[in-house]
């Protein structure tokens, strides 16, 4: 009997050695075609992201739906948690990527080139307000219109937000390093007392960053900011309609384009908050055969 219980352990055992051998996903291998290698997915973000709509775009223009391939929605936290534990294990994978965001800072992310220009050149992220912002709060407006950093400023609040610190508290750090720059949005600017003041934004690391800077600055000089997250298209239809006074957000000419199509007569365009922001297909360094989204298709 004992020798026959010691026989069913061993068993079970190496059961248990092999199941988990059976689910340890393989480190890239640039001697295999990378789609086999990752189910042919590309892992995206939430639906609504103008740069799922050009991934989509991409698919259909480099004919990689020939080969199989698909997007993966997911949201920006599933996908960089996802990036992370494959960069981890040195292992295959394709995301849609933007930038300014921390994860190039973190990881050794390259974008894939682009030569059909699906992606379109560089954007810029605009500041957009709704109408009557300057009669009704000339303070806020001023503010908002000044507005300006690069993406070194906004990646350095982001970093901060992604190792755990509270994005009003990042904002706050940020604010305090940088007098100069925040005097550059606020010199001469009169200070209120207690007006409130609304700002939308679509969850993303780089607008949390932007959205909680610009509030905590309309907060020192006396408004009481509301900031509030939403999917990209209520977003622009809450500064349309009145229902909010403002965003940093819009991520254009491709990104947020079909949206300021439908609303660009019912807002104010402040122009351009940041300049040289990039979207598109991304994958570690380590993958070094993989280049050009035409690569997909070896």
């Amino acid at each position: 009997m004992r020798k026959k219980l010691a026989i069913v352990a061993l068993v079970s055992a190496l059961l248990l050695v092999l199941s988990a051998c059976g689910t340890k996903l393989a480190s890239y291998d640039p001697k295999k075609p990378l789609g086999e290698q990752i189910n042919y997915t590309i892992t995206g973000i939430d639906a609504g992201a103008g740069i799922m709509l050009s991934t989509q775009n991409a698919i259909k223009d480099y004919k990689l739906d020939d080969y199989n391939w698909q997007l993966q929605t997911s949201s920006t936290a599933a996908m960089t948690s996802t990036l992370e534990k494959a960069i981890k294990d040195k292992r295959p994978i394709v995301v849609t990527g933007w930038q300014p965001h921390w994860m190039f800072t973190k990881f050794d992310l390259k974008f894939l080139k682009d030569p059909k220009n699906v992606y379109g050149d560089a954007e810029n992220i605009h500041t957009i307000v709704r109408k009557g912002l300057k009669q009704d709060m000339p303070s806020a407006y001023t503010v908002l219109d000044r507005f300006h950093w690069t993406p070194e400023d906004m990646s350095k609040v982001m970093l901060e937000v992604n190792d755990g610190v509270d994005p009003e508290k990042a904002a706050k750090k940020w604010i305090k390093a940088n007098p100069d720059k925040v005097k550059e949005w606020t010199d001469g600017v009169e200070k209120v007392n207690g007006d409130a003041i609304k700002l939308t934004y679509v969850a993303w690391d780089s607008e949390i960053a932007s959205t909680n800077v610009v509030a905590e600055v309309l907060r020192q000089l006396g408004y009481k900011p509301t900031i509030q997250a939403m999917e990209i298209q209520p977003m622009w239809a809450s500064v349309a309609t009145n229902a909010a006074d403002g965003m940093v957000a819009a991520w254009l000419p491709n990104t947020s384009g079909v949206y300021y199509k439908d609303y660009k007569s019912k807002v104010e365009d402040l122009g351009a908050n940041l300049e040289g922001a990039k979207v598109g297909l991304a994958v570690p360094t380590y993958m070094t055969n993989i280049n050009s989204i035409e690569d997909l298709k070896k």
